[in-house]
């Protein structure tokens, strides 16, 4: 959530801020949080200084009982003891306002930074980058039209999941329901394979792996963001009060909740494979077909904690590594700087990464790239040492995705089908055992 004292000193800034991220009743919102702190600045200070009172009359009961003095030591007796219950009045009002003060911070965004672009939706993102062809600033995805040319109609990749069999759809809803694909012999290789690209990728680039749990308490959902935000979109063990989790990144930051780091071990680089959970309430339609859209799938997860001043170049960093591996892939990809409008509740800025499928004539998205700044980190009470003053500061947390499975796995049948089968890209071929898929 945003920091009290970013909202006090800079509220123009995050009104403005907010506004961009189309968040409505933005200035209504700062200024109920500032009213809120100022009742809670006013009953600390009244707080204080009851106890202040309390001690100094303490200090004259001694006194006076020393002194023989009993009638006006029994008198401050009296004196303290209602000073004793206006200052547990005091304690439970601050308490009351603290929770209503960090209730009304956890409903309002992040804000984004100066060059995240205005506008409204997925329309409004830029281009920035293109394996097709360059890309220009005005490159909205509203007037791009650039995509690979189709010399030949293609096949879905559901239609060629049941021609190779290698996903059972079907079986997957007798067992589960929909959403929850099963995968079969060279489609379940697929998938083992990536997970293993991925990872080695990841352990190449300095990432330590971490294999986390797949439930999270609430604490750990509030940490990052999802909760009370997206509750409805994961998956609750009511018994338990826990909860799947829909990516990687709630397991692995919560690592670092609560934790004191010291600046020369930042940034700190981890990544996780896990299965991931996500309700997607109300999900219909073509777009949601097959693979494009699962409660249940597999995911890869890179995920840095940060110092203020290098979080930027981590970012750009963990974006180059992205596109590395779909180069590698060999798919055609572009990257998106989402707008204010399209950015998530948490993110500062955000770059999605999508592959373009051949067969469904669409962009498909793959991975999300975040800065979320110091938002997740004053949730997560995930702060550092500085080497130069010892001051203790918030770190800066950033995830992304590398990659996302489901949507790769539909590229990769449709984009790569031929005559023959299916050409199984020649980075995966070591862990597959094969060049091609075949009937």
């Amino acid at each position: 959530m945003l920091t009290l004292k970013l909202i006090t000193e800079e509220t123009e800034r995050v009104i403005k801020g907010l506004e961009k991220k189309h968040f409505q009743d933005a200035e209504k919102a700062i200024q109920e949080v500032l009213n809120i702190n100022q009742s809670r600045k006013e009953t600390q200070q009244k707080l204080d200084n009851t106890l202040a009172a309390q001690k100094q009359m303490a200090t004259k009961i001694g006194g006076f009982m020393k002194q023989g003095l009993k009638d006006d030591a029994e008198k401050a007796k009296a004196e303290v003891a209602e000073m004793k219950a206006t200052s547990e009045q005091l304690k439970t009002a601050l308490d009351d306002i603290e929770k209503q003060l960090t209730a009304l911070l956890c409903q309002i965004p992040n804000i984004p930074y100066d060059e995240v672009p205005e506008g409204t939706c997925a329309e409004d993102n830029i281009v920035v980058k293109s394996s097709l062809r360059e890309c220009k600033e005005s490159d909205t995805v509203g007037n791009w039209n650039t995509v690979p040319e189709n010399k030949e109609a293609k096949l879905p990749h559901w239609e060629l999941a049941k021609k190779y069999n290698l996903i059972d759809f079907d079986l997957g809803v007798k067992i589960s329901g929909a959403g929850f694909p099963v995968y079969i012999g060279k489609g379940a290789q697929l998938q083992r394979a990536l997970i293993n690209f991925f990872l080695a990728e990841a352990n190449k680039a300095g990432y330590t792996e971490i294999m986390p749990p797949t439930v999270v308490n609430v604490a750990s959902g509030y940490g990052t963001g999802q909760l009370p935000d997206k509750e409805g979109q994961m998956y609750h063990c009511e018994i338990d009060d826990l909860y799947l989790i829909p990516t990687a990144e709630v397991p692995v930051t919560n690592i670092y909740r609560d934790v004191i780091l010291e600046e020369k071990d930042l940034p700190i680089k981890n990544c996780a494979y896990t299965e991931c959970f996500r309700r997607e309430a109300g999900s219909y339609g073509k777009d949601v077909r097959g693979l494009n859209r699962l409660h249940e799938f597999s995911k890869i997860e890179i995920v840095r904690i940060d110092t203020p001043q290098h979080s930027k170049e981590s970012h750009k960093e963990m974006l180059e590594h992205v596109e590395g591996l779909l180069k590698k892939l060999e798919l055609p990809y572009r990257i998106l700087r989402l707008c204010g409008g399209d950015q998530s509740f948490t993110s500062a800025i955000c770059y999605d990464f999508e592959v373009y499928s051949e067969a469904q004539e669409r962009w498909l998205e793959v991975s999300s790239v975040s800065n979320f700044d110091t938002y997740q980190a004053n949730r997560l009470k995930c702060r550092y040492r500085r080497a130069e003053d010892k001051k203790i500061e918030l770190c800066h947390t950033l995830n992304g995705s590398a990659l996302a499975l489901p949507r790769i796995v539909a590229a990769i049948l449709e984009n790569n089908q031929t005559a023959e089968g299916i050409k199984v890209p020649a980075v995966l071929q070591q862990y597959m055992g094969c060049e091609m898929i075949q009937l």
